[in-house]
């Protein structure tokens, strides 16, 4: 033998071996889909009407506070809806300065009506409309994205589900915790830091005694958990409605321990962020700041120096608790509430059934076809049956290697592997046949064979990745899984079509003398 074919026959070993590698152990190995493994399957709705109205609140509390800048004195500025501002009670003899610096603040975005009495209406323009509920659902998206991948979802699917319907679908192959699934991906997770302006009190009415029980129209009233007990345990705090600092600032979010080695989850800021917080506390020391999670105050400590990179929230967190909190606040706020459509669990036992059928019907294929090619081409055929097996061998090694998913849909490439794997070997031993009956010695058909197939062999598999590429690209979960087998199969049916086969060719007559072959 020479070593021409002995540093490929290594080569094929090395080869087998590392496949082998890769798979080993297969039930850790081997990741499995949703419609294999089972899990979860959700449909969500996105309330773009939330984001909308955040929105114009910001853009009338902005206002209200640039009038006061300039000392003009309206009724009441405020958004009834989630596309209207209102002002009520604008000084005639101001109403030209109103009016200017109303269209500074809010012409980009809203048109204008203008009422009796000095009252101004502005609406959301429709095309503004649009755009932010579009936005609302893609950052949605993009935040449920990430707060999955924290979770250690194998290949989850997070995507569109509905044309204009602000709908995304979730799925979580090998879900288990479905309430703490759930629970992480609905949560708003709104961090925002604000000054206290009057309490804790332990009752609404205690804490707006001072104000005849009014809420001032830039401030609100947020509950949250009394340290000393009191009533309830619960007590309130006037805030103001504009956030100083939120969890947009934010950089990152760990779990942690308190002064009293109790959970607790830590965070520090951006530069912007650590800019802000750094002027607040600044200005503020001796005050409360309320840390407000969802609407609600976790904790409220008196600042007692100005901060600027970090703070904490201290609550009666467990760890989990405190960890799931992290990665949400890592993932950043949601947009918007979420509501659930459709939720659906994927029992396991499904899943056990398709792979059985699956693997039944790969096992029916590779069995008919290596029959085939043993009645048709004899001896010859079980190069083509080593070549085919090698192929599918090596396919599983590398989806395992690289932490494919195996799905339905990608057993169904499996098996299309196995077809396109036969037809390579039917083009090889055809042009070999061809070559022997021009009178060509053995080892010369075999040479000349493969050498003329070559092209056309890396012609047609290059198509098929164009196709396979194009339906990665842009098809779902099940046709990505598609794709990313045939992807995987076609490049390693190149590699055993063309050199295993060829390999085990040149090994077999390297040994003896052959003046035929069984083909």
């Amino acid at each position: 033998m020479n070593r021409n074919v002995q540093w490929k026959l290594v080569t094929v070993i090395a080869v087998t071996v590392l496949s082998v590698a890769a798979l080993y152990p297969p039930d850790e190995r081997i990741r499995l889909g949703l419609d294999l493994e089972g899990g979860v399957h959700m449909v969500l709705r996105v309330q773009t009407d939330d984001a909308l109205q955040v929105e114009t609140e910001t853009a009338a509390e902005q206002l209200g506070e640039q009038l006061d800048l300039q000392g003009i004195t309206v009724a009441s500025v405020g958004a009834p809806d989630p596309t209207t501002i209102q002002i009520e009670g604008v000084p005639p003899d101001r109403d030209a300065e109103f009016r200017q610096i109303a269209e500074d603040q809010l012409a980009a975005s809203y048109d204008r009506e203008a009422g009796a009495g000095g009252m101004y209406t502005y609406r959301m323009r429709a095309p503004v409309e649009t755009t932010l509920r579009d936005e609302s659902v893609r950052q949605a998206l993009q935040t449920i994205e990430r707060r999955v991948n924290e979770l250690g979802v194998a290949e989850p699917i997070v995507a569109p589900y509905s044309v204009g319907g602000h709908q995304i679908l979730v799925q979580l192959p090998g879900v288990s915790d479905v309430a703490r699934a759930k629970e992480i991906i609905r949560n708003t997770a709104l961090l925002e830091l604000k000054i206290v302006e009057d309490g804790p009190a332990f009752s609404q009415d205690e804490l707006l005694a001072a104000r005849n029980g009014v809420i001032p129209p830039d401030m609100e009233v947020v509950s949250g958990v009394s340290e000393t007990g009191g009533s309830g345990g619960t007590v309130y705090y006037l805030v103001r409605r504009v956030a100083a600092v939120t969890g947009r600032d934010l950089r990152n979010a760990r779990p942690s321990l308190d002064e009293f080695n109790q959970p607790a989850v830590s965070f520090s800021f951006n530069r912007e962020g650590a800019r802000k917080f750094g002027d607040v506390t600044g200005q503020n020391i001796g005050r409360y700041l309320a840390i407000i999670l969802d609407g609600r105050v976790h904790t409220a400590p008196v600042i007692q120096s100005r901060i600027t990179d970090e703070g904490r929230i201290n609550g009666t967190f467990s760890q989990e608790e405190a960890a799931d909190l992290s990665l949400v606040l890592r993932s950043g706020a949601l947009p918007a509430s979420l509501t659930y459509l459709e939720e659906r669990t994927v029992g396991p036992t499904l899943g056990a059934d398709s792979i059985r059928a699956g693997v039944a019907a790969s096992l029916a294929g590779l069995i008919a076809v290596a029959l085939f090619m043993l009645a048709y081409y004899r001896l010859a055929g079980i190069n083509a049956i080593v070549a085919v097996g090698m192929n599918l061998l090596i396919l599983m090694g590398f989806m395992a290697y690289v932490g494919a998913v195996v799905t339905l849909p990608g057993i169904a490439g499996l098996i299309l592997t196995i077809g396109i794997g036969v037809d390579s070997n039917v083009l090889i031993f055809e042009r070999i046949k061809e070559e022997l009956r021009g009178e060509k010695g053995v080892r010369a058909a075999v040479a000349a064979g493969f050498d003329r197939v070559l092209l056309t062999i890396l012609d047609t598999h290059v198509a098929s990745l164009i196709a396979a590429a194009f339906l990665f690209q842009f098809g779902s979960g099940p046709i990505r899984g598609f794709a990313t087998t045939l992807a995987i199969g076609l490049v390693s049916n190149v590699f055993t079509a063309v050199f295993v086969s060829r390999t085990i060719f040149e090994t077999v007559l390297a040994r003896r003398r052959a003046a035929t072959l069984s083909i």
